[in-house]
């Protein structure tokens, strides 16, 4: 909740210096450009498109910055960083909205052109820089003081947790980690860091632990004897929306698995579970659902075939659909065209053999070809799957694999 009103106050006034700047740079155009070459003054008319466009800008940056990952942490903000990101998206969007919208106005001379791009480029940056310094200023101050906290969870029980715990609690500078409870790695009798916060239970149970308490924040300080666990723990925290963080020497240890975000003060190491940035995330999206709507314009034909296929070649649905497991541990419907007689796994899911008397003639020309599974484009489509990316398996009780993508 903290974290979408945050997000709530950026956002708003990102959308108002858009709209404030192309509204400015607009009434600059047809007041000072425009006139030069035509050599009289013209009236300010702000007809309707005006009014789309104040609208349709703004909302165009609103989704720069959210390619950017500007949002993304919305407590966790350097100025520095800041001020590179602010910079970088803005040039990008100018250039796009210069060549789109500008290049075709009526100007003297092409020195005209250098003005209005250099106009709109340090009102955009300017507009957009300044409440955002303001507001990562104020944020940070409070969580500095201790007047913002976020509920965290300690993955860890004994020497390196009390210690790593007290040293978070006399600093002077708050990192905002508000320790409400820890979790242990291996049972024993007895815990040190029961004297400072409340049990909690098993990393076994962490996901259920994070939705019941409200965790935020998630930081790992488990010992040197545990360290076999701690691929364990990565998959167990993955997809949960939490910032989690760990001592550095685990660097090494997770190399490879996550990707090193920021350093919080002296002790903690800030990690991102999610190795592609934010804009490869949208772009990838943006493919899959290009090209999963292509390919089943394309394909349509042949669906029609082979469904026609399918319902003469035995009695049953066209479409055969099973659970299987698919990003962030979430079920789904998978979708293919019917390869088998129906009925035929109702003792249970088993691998299939050279001449399996349960797959129909349509099913072994469809299975040799792939075509059975070309209905999958509408679970890339849903979001289910992805066109790149590991294949999501069965869930066959004790056999459930947990997959992304």
């Amino acid at each position: 909740m903290q974290k979408a009103k945050q997000n709530a106050i950026y956002i708003t006034f990102d959308y108002l210096a858009a709209a404030a700047t192309w509204g400015l740079f607009y009434c600059y155009r047809k007041i000072e450009i425009e006139p030069v070459k035509l050599g009289y003054s013209i009236p300010l008319d702000l007809d309707w498109k005006f009014y789309v466009s104040l609208v349709a800008i703004p909302l165009f940056w609103l989704l720069l910055h959210l390619m950017s990952g500007y949002y993304r942490a919305p407590f966790r903000k350097s100025r520095v960083h800041e001020l590179g990101t602010t910079a970088w998206v803005t040039l990008f969007g100018v250039v796009i909205l210069f060549f789109v919208f500008v290049l075709d106005d009526w100007v003297e001379n092409y020195t005209q052109y250098y003005k209005m791009f250099g106009l709109l480029l340090f009102m955009q940056f300017t507009f957009t820089y300044i409440p955002r310094v303001i507001i990562t200023t104020i944020t940070n101050e409070r969580v500095h003081t201790r007047k913002l906290r976020f509920n965290t969870l300690m993955v860890g029980s004994n020497d390196r947790a009390v210690e790593l715990y007290r040293e978070l609690e006399s600093q002077n500078i708050s990192a905002g980690l508000n320790f409400i409870g820890f979790v242990y790695v291996d049972k024993q009798d007895n815990y040190q860091m029961e004297k400072y916060v409340p049990n909690f239970g098993s990393v076994d149970d962490i996901r259920e632990i994070v939705a019941a308490r409200k965790i935020e924040e998630i930081v790992i300080a488990i010992e040197s004897s545990e360290h076999s666990k701690i691929a364990y723990i990565v998959n167990k925290l993955y997809g949960l929306k939490v910032s989690v963080k760990v001592i550095p020497d685990m660097y090494d240890m997770l190399i490879g698995k996550v990707r090193i975000s920021s350093l919080i003060g002296m002790p903690l190491i800030e990690i991102n579970q999610s190795i592609m940035p934010v804009w490869q995330i949208f772009v990838k999206r943006f493919f899959d659902i290009f090209l999963s709507i292509l390919a089943m314009i394309l394909l349509s034909p042949l669906y029609l075939v082979l469904a026609i296929a399918v319902k003469i070649s035995s009695k049953g649905p066209v479409i055969y659909s099973h659970e299987r497991i698919g990003r962030y541990h979430k079920p789904f419907r998978i979708y293919k065209f019917r390869s088998m007689y129906v009925n035929s796994e109702q003792n249970g899911p088993a691998l299939s053999k050279k001449d399996d008397p349960r797959i129909t003639k349509i099913g072994k020309f469809m299975r040799k070809t792939r075509l059975d599974e070309t209905p999958q484009f509408f679970n890339v489509l849903r979001g289910d799957m992805s066109l790149v990316g590991p294949r999501p398996e069965r869930n066959m009780g004790m056999r459930r694999m947990l997959t992304r993508w």
